[in-house]
């Protein structure tokens, strides 16, 4: 018996598939469902094997379209929800569950096409690539990436399903993540002068990240689409020290570089005036996007939008994996991302509906 859109989405909602934890229950629910609608099905394994990817197709040969969603979402601890986060609810038009807009939401809804669009009616190849990891730094995209046209092959366009309202965006600023580490000598505080305090040359590298975003903002790359329309650099956790009659010997500095597709976030770092003691290591990165929508595919698929006009989005996604294989690629799903990662998550019933209605006309084309 076929599944209704909610269903669908119940059924997603309904995996606790919170980011850096097993999600190898939904994979698996995905791929029993997408094999009975006739899809090739291909599972790829995480490398530490804890989590699962997986590939899909429908659909010989070259061509068509391909549509990414990741299964992760992200914590529900700490949040004031009003009903349980992991079962569906529905109020004024809305769907209300962690993940709904980001972004299981786009997958209920290719999911829902799939089940919906008849064989002889399909057009083109549809495949999808579901990922893991998405929300901390792209891991699971990042493993998965090299085997994608291998095993789908070529297909004419990727649509990354965040949620963009349904409006076409070709691009976003790329991310690199770092980790400092600062050193100095344990010691009495009584005798602090006499010992190195490892928060003195941290501290001295927040100044250095403030000084460096100050020059990128008057000197750096600039881009009207974006807000900020500059590269960023911004430090996030700070931690040191065990107790307060000792002088630290060690304190660690996240920071974070989102840059703009005119710079690289080597060359923003290489800027940065670090002090000595301090020791930085590359946590995680993804690249950005930046699609032309004049591209044929890309222009045929915006023929069917409301707003065809491209835009930018703040955030990071996984387009630019896919990008860099060469395939033309934009963001787009239903959804605002300001509803994401809040307490009482929602979407709005009818743009999943004009989602299903947009894929399918693209599909039967």
């Amino acid at each position: 018996m076929a599944l209704s859109t909610r269903d669908i989405l119940a059924a997603l909602v309904g995996f606790p598939t919170i980011t850096d934890g097993p999600n190898g229950a939904l994979v698996d629910w995905v791929a029993d469902f997408l094999r009975a609608q006739g899809f090739a099905v291909w599972r790829l394994a995480s490398a530490d094997g804890v989590k699962a990817g997986l590939l899909a197709k429908r659909g010989a040969g070259d061509g068509g379209l391909l549509c990414s969603a990741h299964s992760d979402v992200v914590p529900v601890a700490g949040q004031d929800w009003s009903r349980d986060p992991f079962a569906l609810g529905e109020c004024d038009g809305r769907y209300v569950g962690r993940g709904t807009t980001d972004m299981k939401g786009f997958l209920a809804c290719v999911l829902a096409v799939a089940q919906a669009l008849k064989v002889e009616d399909q057009r083109m190849p549809l495949s999808l690539a579901l990922s893991w990891d998405e929300e901390i730094g792209c891991r699971g995209i990042a493993e998965m990436i090299d085997q994608v046209i291998p095993t789908l092959g070529r297909p004419d366009l990727c649509i990354v399903g965040e949620p963009t309202s349904l409006r076409l965006v070709t691009g976003h600023k790329g991310k690199a993540s770092y980790r400092a580490i600062a050193t100095g000598e344990a010691g009495h505080s009584a005798m602090a002068p006499q010992f190195r305090n490892a928060l003195h040359p941290a501290a001295d590298l927040i100044a250095a990240i403030r000084d460096r975003q100050a020059a990128l903002m008057t000197q750096g790359a600039r881009d009207a689409r974006y807000d900020p329309p500059v590269s960023t650099i911004h430090a996030g956790v700070f931690r040191g020290g065990t107790a307060l009659n000792i002088v630290p010997d060690r304190a660690e500095l996240l920071f974070e570089i989102r840059h703009l597709a005119a710079e690289t976030p080597e060359a923003i770092l290489a800027g940065l005036d670090v002090p000595q003691d301090v020791t930085i290591t590359q946590t995680g990165s993804y690249p950005g996007l930046s699609s032309d929508a004049a591209v044929p595919a890309i222009r045929a698929f915006a023929s069917g939008l409301a707003q065809a006009e491209p835009g930018t989005v703040a955030f990071g996604t996984e387009a630019g994996f896919f990008a860099a294989l060469g395939l033309p690629t934009i963001v787009w799903g239903p959804g605002d991302m300001r509803d994401g990662h809040q307490p009482d998550e929602s979407i709005a019933i009818s743009e999943l509906d004009g989602c299903i209605r947009i894929l399918r006309a693209f599909l039967s084309r």
